[in-house]
């Protein structure tokens, strides 16, 4: 347990993934001073119903005082977060940061990110690791510099991607692996004995992999520009969410299914079925096996068979 009670942490993070290294650090008895999320959200039909981050949830539990800025330069914002006096900042899946916050601390602001940097720069790196058929990928913790993830490494884990994993799965272990790592982190730094080195370090012959933000587009499965394999990755490096979609006929309607499982077959397996359950694609077939039509519940694909017609357009 640390008993640096003088040493004043700002947090700063917004979903679950966040949530696991806020609560390691207040487990360690670590002084977090202060905790900086996103403004709560409208939900609800008519966006009368205001739903606090998980950050935000775990924060009040535990009594830590919560700022909650539209702009992070924001002149009101900004002198709230100098009263907190942080040493250090600590960043993890939240937003990114100007200058005048991320240099506030004397100590700097370092950033957990789901990587191994400088692989897969960007807001979405778990997903594209998966998507781009990896076996393997980690967590670096970095200091905040001015442009986005090209920091000076602090530490940096490894852990694989199993040949089934999705992201819910890589996520989950990394956001465990990850809390472990920012309470390494905030140990060196504390001690004096943390070293940052430069990125360029880290490079190899091996191109960059760019990890950017996902949207519905991104999500669309061509399947004209898959082999199997490659469909198969991108299936559950979307899963469960966005979730990978395509157009289907649905008894004679098109609409869109979400595909949020799938395995693939060798090229041998006769491909026994109806409809659009096996995909024929180069390298072997592949079994739709989870799926969600549009409007309708997520089901397997045999449910789903039952009582519709399905072709692939």
């Amino acid at each position: 347990m640390s008993n640096s009670k003088s040493f004043r942490i700002v947090f700063m993070g917004t979903p679950d993934f966040a949530v696991q290294s806020l609560k390691r650090l207040v487990e360690e008895g670590m002084n977090v001073v202060g905790v900086v999320t996103m403004p709560d959200k409208a939900i609800g039909r008519h966006h009368d119903v205001l739903q606090s981050s998980p950050v935000k949830k775990f924060a009040q539990e535990k009594g830590i005082p919560v700022l909650q800025p539209e702009k992070l330069r924001d002149e009101t914002f900004l002198a709230e977060l100098r009263a907190l006096k942080p040493d250090l900042q600590i960043v993890v899946a939240f937003r990114m940061l100007p200058e005048v916050v991320w240099a506030l601390p004397p100590l700097g602001t370092f950033n957990l990110h789901a990587a191994l940097l400088p692989q897969y720069r960007g807001a979405a790196p778990i997903n594209w690791a998966i998507i781009n058929g990896d076996t393997e990928t980690g967590i670096t913790t970095f200091f905040l510099d001015h442009q986005i993830d090209t920091g000076r490494i602090i530490l940096q884990e490894r852990t694989p991607i199993g040949p089934t994993d999705n992201a819910e799965d890589v996520h989950d272990r990394l956001m465990m692996q990850g809390a472990e790592l920012v309470v390494k982190t905030v140990r060196l730094i504390e001690s004096g004995e943390a070293t940052a080195t430069d990125q360029s370090q880290f490079m190899t012959s091996e191109p960059l992999r760019p990890a950017p933000k996902i949207f519905k587009d991104t999500c669309q499965i061509h399947w004209e520009a898959h082999t199997a394999k490659s469909a198969y990755d991108f299936i559950r490096g979307l899963s469960p969410y966005p979730a990978a979609w395509t157009k289907v006929l649905a008894n004679g309607k098109e609409t869109e299914m979400k595909v949020f499982r799938a395995s693939m077959l060798s090229e041998g397996r006769e491909a026994k079925s109806s409809s659009c359950q096996i995909v024929e694609l180069p390298g072997g077939f592949l079994s739709l096996d989870e799926v969600q039509l549009s409007g309708k519940k997520r089901m397997p694909i045999a449910d789903l068979l039952n009582g519709t017609k399905l072709s692939i357009i």
